[in-house]
């Protein structure tokens, strides 16, 4: 599966932000790119329409639903001719202090968090990976979070959700190795997108900046160069690994 020579590639929540740039950066190396959506299928289209080459497709799931993964994904693997490449993006981040909300409001904040971070992406996995084993191989770009080692103090579900993320792609990293699937995962700062646009501006926004000794954040272009990599020939063998992706605003030992 060398790089650039057509693979099939699905990528979760690409109609905006990171998942966008992931689905140019697989197109302008001559990738067919399923560009998956939950709800927004006009931005999905000019996303498609935006792609060089050809081949290329829109799929819908609320990935919440098991049913509706499993249609998505045959879907995408059906239009692409097979697929290649899983680049599982969609995430969702609603803020949740534990101080803040009533039980029930903390039950709901909790299950809609992992229900698409973990849990979807966990269906999206097993259903592309079937399609993966026909084809001989492939590779897994679970997109995670810096949040899933410093905490996210007010949205504690998210952060769990992108922990457990890097633990399951560890785990089948192990799994799916004798297959010819690598697993990888990519852990970004914040990123300049739709969903911290309203972090980034005014004085919470030059805090946030502060926090990398670039004094920026980063660019989806940049994420998407990762995940390319990632899934390139060459990474194959850092399969497990965890890229932080952060400016330095977090470093782990």
């Amino acid at each position: 599966m060398p790089e650039g020579s057509g693979r099939a590639v699905l990528v979760t929540g690409a109609s905006r932000g990171i998942g966008r740039a992931v689905a140019r950066a697989f197109a302008a190396l001559g990738d067919r790119v399923a560009v998956h959506h939950r709800e927004s299928p006009e931005l999905a289209g000019q996303v498609v329409g935006s792609l060089g080459g050809e081949g290329h497709a829109v799929v819908q799931a609320d990935l919440a639903h098991a049913g509706q993964v499993a249609a998505m994904v045959d879907e995408a693997a059906a239009a692409l001719g097979g697929l290649d490449v899983l680049v599982n993006n969609a995430g969702i981040y609603a803020e949740h202090p534990i101080t803040e909300l009533s039980y029930a409001e903390w039950q709901e904040a909790w299950r809609e968090t992992l229900g698409v971070n973990l849990v979807g992406a966990a269906n999206v996995t097993w259903c592309a990976v079937r399609h993966m084993l026909e084809g001989g191989g492939g590779r897994i770009v679970n997109v995670s979070s810096r949040g899933a080692f410093r905490g996210e103090p007010t949205a504690p579900a998210y952060g769990a959700s992108k922990a457990g993320l890097n633990a399951f792609g560890q785990s089948l990293a192990r799994q799916l190795a004798p297959h010819g699937i690598s697993v990888l995962t990519v852990a970004p700062g914040y990123v300049e997108t739709d969903m911290t646009s309203e972090h980034l501006k005014a004085s919470r926004g030059e805090e946030i900046r502060s926090q990398s000794p670039f004094n920026r954040v980063a660019t989806p272009e940049e994420v998407a160069a990762a995940v390319v990599y990632l899934a390139s020939p060459e990474a194959a063998f850092a399969s497990g690994a965890i890229l932080d992706l952060n400016g330095a605003s977090y470093l782990r030992t």
